[in-house]
């Protein structure tokens, strides 16, 4: 690893509403502050948005849950929501908030420093992170020659005990609403029927790479950067594993966004479009760049950390972000019963 990883500025023992630090002019009394419900990991968010305050005067104040906690919350209190900005770890969640007419477009400057595929066409929200899909997989147990070539061959008999995925979390809900945005709801359900048969459910994606490390199953499907993570840790957990790309366009290409939109109900509309160009900016998305994250920048120019391959190497389906239905994964995940 050639580029530094420097380790993101989170704050131990954060509560479910944080406060950024203000700036300390004479002028901070005075400054407005913005509610952020964010789903997004702390200390990314936190590190992107790091002088913020200070440059701005605008204080925030942070509320921290998960994707779909949240997005769920944002729809039940309607026009009422306190929420200023929404901020997802993968996108499906804010794509509910958009669907409710919740969302505000968002300026065209802002969208215009993120590259096209990683927003919706929309225009009501953006991505400001994004993590790939791998099939993280024991050498010692499987040979690469012989992993599937599409991860919805993991569907097959062949397969049965031997995959492992954590069905429960966001992230593979995330990959499921590409693969029903790709393939179709029939297709979609008769892969999650395999699965459902298949598969060896685990709690986290942790989980998976430490159940796949010690050979409990020989593959598990994954984001990225749990495995970069963890090498960067001298591989403490999933020192045996490795990961590999589908790519072809196949649905386990699939790149997942992180979304950021403002809410039409925010009572300081300019300031919550600050925030979110700020979040896009190259400043806050070279911070991620060389935070400990190691997930993908995906502003316009900005390269990412350079332990990753680049996102042009992984041939991802082409799949709007915006068209991503997490009640009907639910849903059919709900009828085939991994959920």
């Amino acid at each position: 690893m050639t580029r530094s990883i420097r380790a993101a500025a989170a704050v131990a023992g954060l509560a479910a509403v944080t406060i950024l630090a203000s700036c300390g002019d004479a002028g901070a009394g005075d400054a407005e502050t913005l509610t952020v419900y964010s789903a997004q990991h702390e200390s990314l968010v936190r590190a992107m948005l790091e002088g913020f305050t200070e440059e701005t005067g605008i204080e925030l104040e942070f509320r921290d849950a998960n994707d779909s906690e949240l997005a769920n919350q944002i729809v039940q209190e309607g026009d009422a929501s306190p929420a200023d900005v929404f901020l997802t770890e993968n996108s499906p969640a804010i794509d509910v908030v958009d669907r409710a007419g919740l969302l505000a477009p968002l300026d065209e400057s802002t969208l215009a420093q993120v590259d096209e595929q990683f927003r919706p066409s929309s225009g009501n929200w953006v991505g400001f992170a994004a993590r790939s899909t791998t099939l993280i997989y024991n050498p010692d147990e499987i040979a690469e020659d012989e992993l599937p070539a599409s991860m919805l061959d993991l569907a097959d008999p062949a397969w049965e005990g031997r995959v492992a995925i954590a069905a429960g979390g966001a992230d593979f809900q995330a990959i499921v609403s590409a693969v029903l945005a790709l393939e179709g709801e029939e297709a979609t359900r008769t892969w999650l029927t395999g699965l459902a048969r298949n598969a060896e459910v685990y709690a986290s994606n942790t989980a998976i790479m430490k159940a796949v490390d010690e050979g409990e199953v020989p593959v598990g499907i994954t984001y990225h950067y749990y495995w970069f993570r963890d090498r960067a840790q001298n591989g403490l957990i999933g020192d045996d594993a490795d990961l590999h790309y589908f790519r072809n366009q196949d649905p386990g290409a699939f790149v997942s966004v992180s979304g950021a939109g403002v809410l039409a109900s925010s009572d300081q509309p300019e300031e919550a479009q600050r925030l979110v160009e700020y979040l896009t900016s190259r400043a806050a998305q070279e911070r991620l760049a060389d935070s400990s994250a190691l997930e993908y920048a995906v502003g316009t120019g900005v390269a990412s950390a350079e332990a990753l391959p680049p996102l042009a190497e992984l041939e991802a389906p082409d799949v709007d972000p915006g068209s991503l239905d997490a009640r009907l994964v639910t849903e059919l995940m709900q009828e085939v019963g991994l959920l």
